[in-house]
């Protein structure tokens, strides 16, 4: 198997859980917190989607796909273009108000846009440099793994989230 096939597989994984999470949830459900201080399905489905599309984009040299296909218009949230939801607290989650439809349209975008990147890659790319403010420098390989386990976990994170609305 190719070092791109086993990516693909991976961001495929993340897919099929953000489409699990979110399929058939109406935007009040996509918007409910177990608690005044939790991230909403809604928030961790559009977070995990903005930091791959964020990190994918700086990494291929691309436009990100919320503003080059006008995704940031469709959401319309009181946030930056630029925004990710790092940093975010309680008030900008609950601000992520939005239909699962938008989401999936969303996440699926990215999702194509990262699989497209993916197969132009060959395994000496892995080794290229992303980043050099961390030591060591993070390379490329080792930011696509990041992106997978943190949007893994927000998925999963989204997952739970979904059950506990089915268990009340």
């Amino acid at each position: 198997m190719k070092s791109a096939d086993l990516l693909a597989d991976a961001f495929g994984r993340i897919q099929e859980t953000v489409h699990q999470a979110v399929a058939g949830l109406s935007r009040a459900d996509l918007g409910v917190r177990l608690d005044p201080q939790a991230n909403s399905i809604g928030w961790l489905v559009w977070h995990l989607t903005r930091v791959q599309d964020d990190h994918l984009a700086d990494a291929s040299g691309s436009e990100q796909i919320w503003t080059v296909q006008g995704w940031a218009d469709r959401f319309d949230l009181p946030f930056p273009a630029e925004a990710t939801g790092y940093g975010h607290g309680p008030a900008e989650v609950a601000a992520v108000q939005v239909t699962a439809e938008l989401l999936t349209g969303y996440h699926d975008a990215v999702h194509t846009h990262t699989l497209s990147y993916l197969r132009g890659l060959r395994a000496a790319d892995l080794d290229r440099v992303v980043d050099e403010g961390w030591t060591p420098p993070v390379t490329l390989g080792v930011r696509l793994v990041s992106v997978i386990a943190d949007d893994l976990q927000h998925a999963g994170q989204a997952a739970f989230v979904r059950g506990a609305l089915h268990r009340r």
